[in-house]
């Protein structure tokens, strides 16, 4: 399967060169981090959103924003009510994304993430594409596509939703990194004439998490549905307003060093 390009898209004015060090970077643009990247950036950190495909930003399992259960003050939410009455779900993705490219600070990039390395308190994000990105802190917010599986009638197919690709790479390094990883499903039914599907994928254990962060890799943490137990919009989102609040009073590892 053809794989995406990398595309940077600076929010502002900012335009970070090659072997830039961000603040945070944020792996998987749906909801949880989306809300983390822009709560991020708005409070002043450099912060780096990357994603396999900008045309995937904020996309949900239902083609609509109905019953979505946004929690009120949530960046989902404001989008939400900014398109209503509209409820078509590429309608809200293109004014979350739209937002997210106007926030000074926050940087959108078009790249497959296959792996991560730590060293002297900085973590190292290797691409399908070739270069390299470089952050003091990492969140992993992948959503239901570490080797996610999606069944459709009697076919399998290597995606965590409908036409958007797996994270396998990035399963099998953080499995050899040591990280324990379980099995997870999720359905969906049949809405507007979309086919129901099963998605078939890992999260991380329990015991890899003392709240959002991975104890095992410093620098690491993760958010929403790429953990275990059962998630919804609202909650997801409501994480990502929680683990932001902890970031901005928690010092960027290695900050003194400039």
């Amino acid at each position: 399967m053809e794989r995406p390009s990398s595309l940077p898209l600076a929010g502002g004015t900012a335009r970070p060169q090659p072997g830039h060090l961000y603040g945070t970077a944020v792996i998987g643009a749906g909801l949880a981090g989306s809300e983390l990247a822009y709560r991020l950036a708005q409070a002043g950190h450099d912060v780096l959103l990357v994603t396999q495909a900008l045309d995937h930003i904020g996309n949900l399992y239902q083609p609509t924003t109905a019953g979505a259960g946004f929690p009120p003050g949530s960046l989902a939410a404001d989008v939400a009510a900014q398109q209503a009455p509209d409820e078509d779900g590429w309608t809200f993705h293109r004014l979350l994304k739209a937002r997210l490219e106007a926030t000074p600070g926050l940087h959108l990039l078009q790249s497959t993430i296959t792996g991560l390395d730590e060293a002297e308190g900085r973590l190292t994000l290797s691409t399908w594409e070739g270069p390299q990105l470089r952050a003091r802190r990492v969140v992993l917010a992948a959503g239901a596509f570490l080797k996610a599986r999606l069944l459709v009638g009697g076919t399998l197919e290597d995606a965590g939703r409908l036409s958007e690709v797996a994270y396998d790479d990035l399963a099998h390094d953080l499995a050899r990194s040591g990280l324990y990883l379980v099995g997870a499903a999720q359905q969906a039914g049949a809405v507007g004439g979309a086919p129901p599907y099963e998605v078939r994928f890992l999260t991380l254990a329990d015991s890899e998490l003392e709240g959002f962060r991975v104890p095992r890799i410093e620098g690491l943490y993760a958010l929403g549905r790429c953990t275990a137990g059962d998630h919804s919009y609202g909650s997801v989102l409501r994480d990502a307003a929680q683990l932001a609040a902890e970031l901005l009073a928690d010092p960027l590892p290695g900050e003194e060093e400039g």
